[in-house]
């Protein structure tokens, strides 16, 4: 029986060693849906998912991850990518959506201007913060919005630093979903940021404005693949009330 989402969160460790057991490739799939509907900045969904099942494969980037044994052991991988330069044919998608859910001729009032206000977030305010050219508009948009800020509430993470964050955090939460959604099925995974990324992206043939995020073992818990209880600060240390 599937796990509930408190079950899987409290199941889920960082697995450094996994039995040599098969895994169900399309339950990892499956997993993966889950990670796509994953809350992400603008909608945008700047991420992409390698699914990696191939022995060779998997033998060049456990190589790639310094053969540690969270890669080295693993069944199969999954390889989270940023993709921040498909940010206007996402922003596209997304105004294509919009225009076919409004696409009646009984619209009322309240809906052409939701539909209205959503395409020029897509058309004119995301291309705004998105556009830059060799990080220097980035910066020239930073100082701008800071004098606006002055007076009035206003976005201020503009440059290209900031919007390359913004992709990484919205991948991050995909990667979370996927995660969770495995331990919900008795599956385990460790998220790892020790990886030669410019190998990694030439194993998975990427292009040059893709970005990788964590390279994600799975598989099934070996008892010696969990190195020792949970530590975590105490909550009260971590916890405000305001």
């Amino acid at each position: 029986m599937e796990k509930t989402v408190s079950e899987a969160i409290g199941y889920r460790r960082s697995t450094r060693v996994y039995k040599d057991e098969p895994i169900d490739s399309e339950k990892v799939k499956q997993c993966l849906v889950n990670a796509s509907l994953a809350p992400t900045s603008s909608n945008l969904q700047l991420w992409e998912f390698y699914h990696v099942t191939d022995k060779g494969k998997l033998k060049q980037l456990a190589e790639a991850c310094f053969n540690q044994s969270a890669a080295k052991t693993s069944q199969q991988l999954v390889v989270v990518v940023v993709r921040k330069d498909l940010w206007r044919k996402r922003a596209k998608a997304n105004i294509a959506f919009l225009n076919k859910v409004y696409d009646k001729d009984d619209l009322s009032e309240r809906d052409l201007k939701r539909k209205k206000m959503a395409t020029n977030y897509y058309g004119k305010l995301i291309p705004t913060i998105y556009t830059d050219f060799l990080g220097i508009l980035g910066y020239i948009k930073f100082f701008v919005f800071q004098i606006v800020g002055l007076f009035k509430p206003i976005y201020r993470q503009t440059r290209q630093s900031d919007m390359r964050i913004v992709a990484h955090k919205s991948a991050g939460l995909a990667a979370q979903n996927f995660m969770i959604s495995m331990a919900a099925i008795g599956y385990d995974t460790c998220p790892m940021e020790g990886s030669d990324t410019l190998r990694v992206k030439n194993i998975l043939n990427l292009p040059r404005g893709a970005e990788i995020n964590m390279v994600i073992g799975c598989g099934i818990r070996e008892d010696v693949g969990i190195y020792g209880p949970r530590f975590r600060l105490p909550f009260e240390d971590v916890y405000y009330k305001i």
